[in-house]
């Protein structure tokens, strides 16, 4: 599964749904996210072609906020907490196993598949169940390298079985 290719007919149609006014560049940011899981830069130039301000102002926009992302993320979200809780209860093992049972390089955060990504984050508000992992926002509590391991391996044979 990779990344949807982009159709810059639905960017245009996206940018019609929400109006385009600069004041709707969020929003119709969000929707170009939702509708490929990142922000390609296909996408960026168009928006900003179509709405009448330089794509360098949308991609300004766009890497600002720490919601948007310029990178495609695979159809599961992994999200690791790396907070105080969590990191001095093992996060950190438990990161590595992500990363080698996805097959993961350093600097690489999706699998080439598309069916994964990760990303360590400062906190997800579960402390008391640390470490805490979210994929695709249900939350994975107490976790160890090879708790992950199986959630996973889970994950993908849901998928193949689908």
């Amino acid at each position: 599964m990779s990344p949807k290719t982009i159709c810059l007919d639905k960017v245009d149609s996206i940018i019609d749904s929400v109006g385009n006014k600069q004041s709707n560049l969020i929003a119709i940011l969000q929707h170009v996210q939702a509708e490929y899981n990142y922000l390609p830069s296909d996408a960026l130039v168009r928006i900003g072609v179509k709405m009448g301000i330089s794509p360098a102002t949308v991609y300004g926009v766009a890497t600002f906020y720490s919601q948007f992302s310029l990178e495609p993320k695979g159809k599961y979200q992994i999200k690791c907490c790396d907070g105080t809780a969590c990191h001095v209860r093992g996060s950190n093992p438990v990161l590595n196993a992500i990363r080698v049972k996805l097959g993961l390089e350093d600097g690489k955060y999706s699998t080439k598949d598309g069916l994964f990504s990760i990303e360590t984050v400062s906190c997800l508000g579960a402390c008391g169940l640390a470490p805490v992992v979210v994929i695709n926002d249900k939350v994975y509590p107490q976790m160890t390298p090879d708790k992950i391991k199986k959630t996973i391996d889970d994950i993908r044979n849901e998928e193949e079985g689908e």
